[in-house]
């Protein structure tokens, strides 16, 4: 009598055993791998370490490969709020913008009063911003505000907030910085758009985006500009009167372009 006659005299379901049996060498074969991988990484402190060798090397890959690992793995460890920090880092020093918006977003929901906040809210800035012309804009000197400004109000948003909450944060400096390039760059675009609007007649259209971009982005340059297209467009509608005050306000602030 083989083996399995006397499974079956036994009362027990053949193709069930063979089931049990495939899934007992999966969980072996799954624990053996698992095993393969921690041998790989090592400990928590020694693949962290491994990890900060990778990004200051600039092989922004390998570090990410770890730290996901580690993350993975190790979600409460004691270091688990520095390897978010990294992630964040590397996913933006990497080019992968959306997935360093998410790290962070994601670092400041799970820790609220974490006083690295701040840090998440300059990362999520830094992987929006724009902070020069493409290579067609160099190369044929194209006027950067004709360009919509796409991310830009997200890292505008973020730069804000930093600033609003953290004033005296080491990221606060060269965020008021950026905020200022910010600012001019969609205050140009909003009168690029209304003078758009204004040369083809839509009046309406060209005084409100004016009238939007001035009280959005208050301070910025652009604000000459667009107190010119809304006395434009007050004269095109015939309210004299309000491009007269119009116009004198453009000439009290801002007497050499009026």
């Amino acid at each position: 009598m083989n083996i399995i006659d006397t499974i079956r005299r036994m009362g027990i379901d053949f193709p069930k055993v063979l089931l049990l049996a495939l899934l007992l060498s999966l969980g072996l074969a799954a624990g053996c791998a698992h095993n393969d991988e921690q041998q790989e990484i090592g400990s928590v402190d020694d693949a962290y370490q491994k990890a900060k060798d990778a990004i200051e090397r600039k092989n922004y890959r390998r570090g990410i490969q770890i730290l996901e690992a580690l993350q993975s793995r190790y979600p409460f460890s004691d270091i688990s709020r520095q390897v978010q920090l990294d992630l964040m880092y590397s996913y933006y020093k990497s080019g992968q913008k959306e997935q360093a918006v998410e790290a962070a977003d994601t670092f400041m929901r799970e820790n609220p009063i974490d006083p690295h906040v701040d840090y998440a809210l300059y990362i999520k800035a830094l992987a929006n911003f724009e902070d020069e012309a493409g290579f067609l804009e160099r190369r044929f000197h194209r006027d950067i505000s004709t360009r919509p400004p796409k991310d830009v109000q997200q890292s505008y948003s973020a730069l804000r907030t930093l600033i609003e909450r953290y004033p005296a944060s080491v990221y606060a400096p060269d965020a008021e910085q950026r905020l200022i390039f910010l600012r001019n760059r969609m205050a140009a675009y909003e009168n690029h758009v209304a003078d758009y609007y204004l040369r083809r007649g839509a009046y309406i259209a060209a005084l409100n985006r004016a009238k939007s971009a001035l009280e959005e982005y208050n301070g910025s340059p652009g604000n000459a500009e667009s107190l010119k297209i809304m006395a434009a467009a007050y004269e095109k509608l015939g309210m004299d009167d309000l491009a007269q005050d119009t116009r004198r306000v453009l000439a009290k602030n801002f007497p050499n372009q009026s």
